[in-house]
């Protein structure tokens, strides 16, 4: 996966070369879907769950979900999946989230009164809603919004959604980029039934997995002393709590190397040591995004 080739080879030839997302057409994961594997077909679905099976009943070559926002924060509703699914991280995407008020043909900033959107999408316009005067609806989805103001066709009410939804139900963008914060991106996960290929020696990865710690004193610490120890850098960490009592935590991390890597194997060998449960969710090549900022090409494994 590291050249557009080898991207192309992911999917090319599999039956379906299609890839699943949560939302309504048009909405931003199916915009980053399209930038990150313009050559597969996507594949719509109402809830994150639905979106992933559709690739463990091969309906779906790949699944692309959102892990998290730079401004909302953590997607909590993907977390709750990860500890009972089969499919495999082999890619992450970052999709930079430039949101568009759209309206009717034949309308204009000062004919719209009602703007609807889902929520978090209202509060990341906020300024340019309340700079025009405009009135929130909260909708369940950007492009759902979009399709159902296309569909009622009242000139007076508008929606703000990508312009991909704006082209796929007729509508007109009335302005762009309307967000109030110019680094608003979303760093999609890319699910697979197979396990990446990827070459470690020529191409920097990550290393994705779940573990729950046993329930001694420093236990955690410990854990993950390995990786410090061996130079394995944890890039993500975040912990939830389960079970009737909330007495356990359960723990998703992401570290920078491959599990072939000797000093990846290290740490790895200590966590399990301390830990009572182990699940590895993937090894997928690092975008460049991380290392080169806006500039960078953001497709997997380019």
């Amino acid at each position: 996966m590291a050249k557009a080739q080898d991207r192309k080879g992911l999917a090319k030839g599999k039956p379906g070369n299609t890839i699943a997302f949560q939302g309504e057409a048009g909405a931003n994961s199916d915009m980053a879907c399209r930038a990150a594997f313009p050559y597969m077909t996507t594949l719509p679905c109402p809830t994150f769950e639905t979106a992933m099976e559709a690739v463990q009943k091969g309906k779906a070559e790949l699944a692309m979900i959102p892990v998290e926002n730079s401004i909302a924060g953590r997607v909590a509703d993907l977390h709750s999946l990860l500890p009972h699914t089969r499919l495999k991280i082999v890619a992450e995407h970052f999709q930079r989230v430039e949101h568009c008020l759209v309206a009717l043909p034949g309308a204009s900033l000062k004919t719209i009164k009602p703007v609807k959107s889902h929520v978090q999408a209202l509060a990341q316009c906020r300024n340019f809603l309340k700079q025009h005067r405009f009135e929130p609806v909260v909708h369940a989805d950007t492009a759902g919004a979009a399709r159902e103001i296309a569909e009622i066709g009242d000139p007076h009410v508008g929606a703000i959604a990508s312009s991909l939804a704006a082209r796929i139900y007729g509508l007109k963008v009335l302005a762009k980029n309307i967000e109030d914060a110019d680094h608003n991106t979303t760093r999609m996960l890319v699910f697979s039934r197979d396990e990446a290929k990827t070459d470690w020696r020529t191409v920097p990865c990550m290393t994705a997995f779940l573990f729950r710690v046993k329930s001694v004193p420093a236990a955690l610490y410990k854990a993950l002393g390995g990786f410090a120890t061996n130079g394995v850098n944890i890039v993500k960490l975040e912990s939830y709590l389960s079970g009737a009592h909330f007495e356990q935590a359960q723990f998703y991390a992401e570290v920078e190397g491959h599990v072939e890597q000797r000093n990846v194997q290290l740490a790895l060998e200590e966590l399990h040591f301390f830990s009572k449960e182990f699940k590895p969710l993937g090894t997928f090549p690092l975008n460049p995004f991380r290392r080169k900022g806006w500039d960078a090409p953001t497709r997997p494994g380019t």
